[in-house]
């Protein structure tokens, strides 16, 4: 079983919620939230009121910091919960685990990813799996777990943070390109299963997004080509992006936040597509 974070159990009870606080008494979890996307999105649920559960990879002390700083700037109860996304176990187990803690799972956010560039007849049968354990497998599992609560509680936001590559493909990148069409597909799937209630599913789909692990490729293409940072960047956004701009992660978790408002209730089904034209091409 995964190693917890103890912390005091909430009351069950929605709170009434604030002015400009719209999501206090709701309680989300966000895979792949220890870094960029995920922790952009978790900030923007917390900012909205909404208690988060963290999870993800990275040191132990620097996650404990960022968690510490996320409930004290929004005042929010925020927990950290480090479940393996490869392994369906754990993932029931971070479900359970924030009910018990927390009171209720109102938001789901899968975003956990992992890649792996190769030519398809020299992927690695491991790499493939792994792939799609995590961005596609850890999606279903977690939806599965959480779903039956959003259901006893008659409202949910289950959010799957898919890619362009959800809807269109690059080369040497096999397996994360079919997880990602795969995970658009389980989002239509549950939201047609989900329509009749206060229930959505729906995914976004960004293009190049600024975060550390792009910023370290774009170091990588600078040294391996010799040119600077800016034309590294130059190259990487031009290549696919028309727009020639990086997505922001608040961008993304501002975008999350209005997909849980009431003002979203009847979206559902939807690729929400923040790539700076790349697929308009």
């Amino acid at each position: 079983m995964a190693r917890t974070i103890a912390a005091p159990r909430a009351s069950t009870r929605r709170k009434r919620a604030a002015p400009g606080r719209p999501l206090a008494g709701r309680v989300a979890i966000v895979t792949g939230s220890t870094s960029g996307i995920g922790l952009g999105i978790a900030r923007a649920l917390a900012a909205q009121g909404c208690a988060v559960v963290l999870n993800g990879l990275g040191d132990g002390e620097a996650i404990e910091r960022e968690r510490e700083s996320l409930a004290r700037a929004e005042r929010v109860q925020a927990r950290y919960h480090p479940a393996d996304m490869s392994r369906p176990d754990q993932i029931r187990e971070l479900v359970s685990w924030a009910v018990s803690d927390l009171g209720s799972v109102d938001v789901i956010v899968s975003n956990a990813g992992v890649q792996h560039v190769a030519p398809v007849e020299s992927f690695p049968d491991d790499r493939w799996d792994a792939i799609l354990a995590v961005n596609l497998s850890a999606a279903f599992h977690l939806t599965k777990a959480a779903l039956p609560h959003m259901r006893q509680r008659g409202w949910g936001r289950i959010i799957n943070i898919a890619s362009v590559h959800g809807l269109v493909a690059s080369t040497n990148k096999v397996a994360y390109v079919t997880a990602k069409h795969g995970l658009v597909g389980l989002t239509k799937a549950v939201a047609l299963e989900c329509a009749d209630s206060a229930i959505t599913c729906n995914a976004i789909c960004p293009g190049w997004v600024r975060t550390p692990l792009v910023e370290a490729q774009i170091a990588q293409r600078a040294r391996e080509q010799g040119i600077s940072l800016s034309r590294a960047t130059e190259d990487l956004l031009c290549e696919k992006q028309p727009s020639g701009r990086f997505t922001e992660v608040e961008q993304l978790g501002a975008l999350v936040a209005f997909l849980c408002s009431d003002a979203a209730a009847n979206i559902t089904g939807a690729t929400q597509v923040v790539d700076g034209g790349w697929t308009a091409r």
